[in-house]
């Protein structure tokens, strides 16, 4: 049998729902009513005279730590937040031969990918496929690579170079590129969605059959350095 602090529960919630909201300090006489749930059963039992029972609060509960184990695992930064130290691991940069084996779509990792200053120029064989999620690649090098069918997803490429670096039939999902060198990068038949490029050098870019929704394509296409010929591949108006 398992217990859940109510406290734990509303911590949770005003963390999801309310982030810039100001915490709240309870009297020391006060405790926090502590909520049962039976492993085998979806029924809430009451641990104390007084607690108010409420039916089926285990999956709701449950629910509310997994997002906020995967929320907290995740190293995507937000514009306001610093960059972890640098990784003292002497062979963080191969890394990337072995990428990330779970958690591909919601960038959780098991171990985390710290390429930052790593030079991948002309890698043609190691990256071909990898799952890169959650990477932080800002000041990489991987021009001239063979990214083909990588699977990028949440990765934090801030001020890296993918100077003609192949992404045809990748996954470009929530990248930042922000202030990246992309010069003749081709993102053929790729997927390219929720990533953004501000102050992204694209010229001579190929985006044939790139798959990219709406919303992006108009963000995408406000970047002044794509060739005539790469907006029209786009679409851009």
């Amino acid at each position: 049998m398992a217990t859940i602090s109510a406290a734990l529960a509303r911590t949770i919630s005003s963390s999801l729902h309310s982030p810039l909201s100001s915490s709240k300090h309870h009297p020391k006489s006060q405790k926090p009513s502590q909520i049962q749930f039976n492993s085998s059963s979806s029924s809430v039992i009451e641990s104390k005279p007084g607690v108010l029972q409420i039916k089926e609060l285990k999956n709701a509960a449950l629910g509310l730590l997994a997002v906020w184990a995967v929320s907290s695992a995740s190293p995507v930064i937000a514009a306001n937040q610093r960059l972890p130290p640098l990784s003292t691991d002497p062979d963080r940069c191969e890394r990337a031969f072995v990428g990330n084996t779970i958690g591909q779509a919601n960038g959780v990792y098991d171990t985390p990918i710290d390429l930052r200053f790593c030079d991948f120029t002309n890698e043609k064989l190691n990256l071909k496929g990898k799952s890169l999620t959650a990477a932080l690649m800002s000041g990489a090098k991987f021009d001239g690579a063979d990214m083909t069918e990588v699977v990028m997803s949440k990765a934090y490429a801030v001020g890296a170079s993918f100077i003609g670096t192949d992404f045809t039939n990748a996954v470009i999902d929530r990248v930042n590129f922000g202030k990246a060198n992309l010069k003749g990068a081709i993102f053929k038949n790729t997927v390219l969605s929720g990533s953004t490029f501000e102050g992204a050098e694209l010229q001579d870019v190929v985006f044939e059959d790139t798959i990219i929704g709406y919303i992006d394509l108009q963000k995408l296409c406000v970047n002044t350095t794509i060739n005539p010929d790469s907006r029209v591949e786009l679409g851009c108006r």
